[in-house]
């Protein structure tokens, strides 16, 4: 009798923006003339960049010539793609890094979830409340998170850290240590930031405690204010404690192209049953070498352009485009009454919705009234009810 992972049907029904866009379909089929601005799903809507397609038009033509042509490429990534990323988002922030600490993937949601692969099921594992679904879902599916209460919408072996109004969404250290930690900066969905003192003390924390920290800086190019960190290893010591995942899908708008890296230091180590140091970044080499086969090498010729002085000015453009829907969206709904929070250092505003009312209410009230969807605070996990995210990528 063929057996399934069990953890699957510990999972809560329906992934949250699957929901959203099966309510948004619905809305349209019983309303087909009625416009729905899509400020849900965080998607990108404007074109690649003109040095990207032109970049990766050269490349197909490559793939047609026979002296050119490439086949399997190295798991980790190109060389002349990681070693742009060391000097243009690293070296130029002060950041030492080595080529070989650098992983090309196709994903950072892929990336988050894989990596779990490296670390004991019975490792403690911490996450903001609220924040992206996957961090959770993926531990529920690897059996770390014990069975699910109704009661307080939690599951029983994952320690939530509450990031809300009254903690101006920066999560307090665990009472209970916990082995993972998972950081969202600039945060999906609150759309706010770590300072650098904040982080420092994660770091601090993560270092006493032997714990790890995936840090995840998606949305790092949205950063405006000068006194949020781009990446945690501007913090001494985060080289010891830290992965981190970025990726070009918001950046560059490579949605649909499929490209993102994770930074794994060689001074990061784990343990083994027996106590013995291993190298997380050589664990993590090993994965990808039997798990996985490589990001395109027409998709990592487009991700390259991106680090040239043109391509640089034509994604700039891009993101203030996007971070300007986000200071409309964010001013129209001040203006409306209600408190807004991110738009400055995230392409993501976070409403706090009246006394009473429930995210998946003003979801249908919105749809219903004005036309608008966005994302009911409550999906991106407990902490989040009462609140309601509208993302700044689906006005063109």
């Amino acid at each position: 009798m063929i057996k399934i992972n069990d953890n699957f049907l510990n999972l809560q029904e329906g992934y949250l923006f699957s929901i959203v866009n099966k309510k948004i379909k619905d809305f349209e089929d019983q309303h087909p003339n009625k416009k729905v601005i899509k400020l849900g799903i965080g998607d990108v809507t404007l074109p690649l960049c003109k040095n990207v397609v032109e970049e990766m038009k050269k490349a197909c033509d490559e793939m047609g010539d026979i002296n050119k042509f490439k086949g399997y490429g190295p798991e980790q990534g190109y060389e002349f793609l990681r070693n742009k990323i060391v000097e243009w988002d690293y070296k130029s922030r002060g950041i030492e890094l080595d080529v070989n600490e650098i992983f090309i993937s196709d994903g950072a949601k892929c990336d988050v979830s894989n990596i779990l692969d490296l670390f004991d099921t019975n490792n403690k594992v911490a996450i903001q409340d609220p924040v992206y679904p996957v961090y959770l879902d993926s531990n529920v599916i690897g059996g770390r998170s014990g069975n699910y209460n109704k009661g307080n919408d939690k599951y029983n072996n994952i320690i939530y850290m509450p990031s809300i109004e009254e903690n101006e969404f920066v999560p307090d250290l665990p009472k209970e240590v916990p082995d993972i930690i998972y950081l969202c900066s600039p945060n999906n969905p609150t759309g706010t930031a770590l300072k650098y003192e904040e982080l420092k003390k994660w770091v601090d924390y993560a270092k006493e405690n032997k714990s790890i920290i995936f840090y995840d800086s998606a949305y790092e190019a949205f950063i405006t204010q000068k006194d949020i960190p781009h990446s945690i290893y501007e913090v001494d010591g985060a080289k010891e404690v830290a992965i981190e995942f970025r990726s070009f899908s918001k950046t560059a708008g490579f949605t649909g192209v499929r490209c993102a890296y994770t930074v794994i230091p060689k001074e990061l180590i784990g343990y083994s049953k027996k106590g013995e140091k291993v190298l997380i970044n050589k664990l993590w080499g090993r994965r990808q070498s039997t798990k996985f086969n490589g990001v395109s090498y027409i998709t990592q010729r487009g991700a390259a352009a991106v680090y040239t002085e043109e391509g640089y000015k034509q994604i700039k453009r891009n993101i203030a485009f996007y971070m300007e829907n986000a200071k409309t969206i964010r001013e129209r709904f001040i203006e409306k009454g209600y408190k807004v929070y991110g738009g400055i250092n995230a392409p993501y505003i976070w409403l706090k919705l009246p006394e009473g009312k429930s995210s998946w209410q003003f979801f249908d009230e919105l749809l219903e009234e004005e036309g608008i969807a966005g994302t009911p605070g409550v999906g991106f996990g407990p902490s989040g009810e009462g609140y309601f995210r509208l993302s700044a990528f689906g006005i063109k």
